[in-house]
């Protein structure tokens, strides 16, 4: 399966000022066919928009393209034709992955791969998505979103030590 990427060239003090940030900063892709929505499937999608998200920013950083994706038929292909390893390598980098549907064996190697898979029932723009996630990490993330984040707090086990 070939794979094209499109990727952002900025100047240096662009990329530097980003980059000394002290907010936390998610890589975030989204499983699409037309780069405006989260509209496929993790095994069908056409291209994954990439996206650096914090709490006040968001920034497009690449896509990646793919000519050879799912029918979504549920039939397996050849033996030894991998059309998931390039899509996991392209996600190199990302901490969530944001897609309509992913079967088991995906979602196993998106997970191995260090990065936190979130179905969603339905299509919506990228725009929308995107201000969705910088809500969650601006007030009160969920457990998930913190552990993927780093700032999860370690679980207090002082009720231990507490007698009857």
């Amino acid at each position: 399966m070939s794979v094209r990427h499109l990727q952002l060239v900025e100047r240096e003090e662009v990329m530097s000022v980003t980059a000394e940030s002290d907010e936390p900063r998610l890589r975030v892709a989204i499983a699409t066919q037309d780069m405006k929505g989260l509209n496929a499937h993790f095994g069908s999608a056409r291209k994954f928009a990439i996206y650096d998200v914090t709490p006040t920013a968001s920034r497009f950083v690449s896509a990646a393209a793919f000519d050879d994706v799912s029918d979504e038929s549920g039939k397996h292909r050849l033996e030894g034709d991998d059309r998931i390893g390039p899509k996991i390598e392209a996600l190199n980098g990302c901490h969530l992955l944001f897609c309509l549907a992913i079967g088991g064996p995906s979602a196993a190697k998106v997970i191995n791969a260090r990065i936190h898979p979130v179905k969603l029932p339905a299509p919506e723009p990228i725009d929308g998505l995107i201000g969705r996630v910088q809500t969650m990490m601006s007030t009160n993330p969920p457990p998930w979103l913190r552990k993927v984040m780093g700032t999860a707090q370690p679980r207090s086990m002082d009720f231990l030590d507490e007698e009857d």
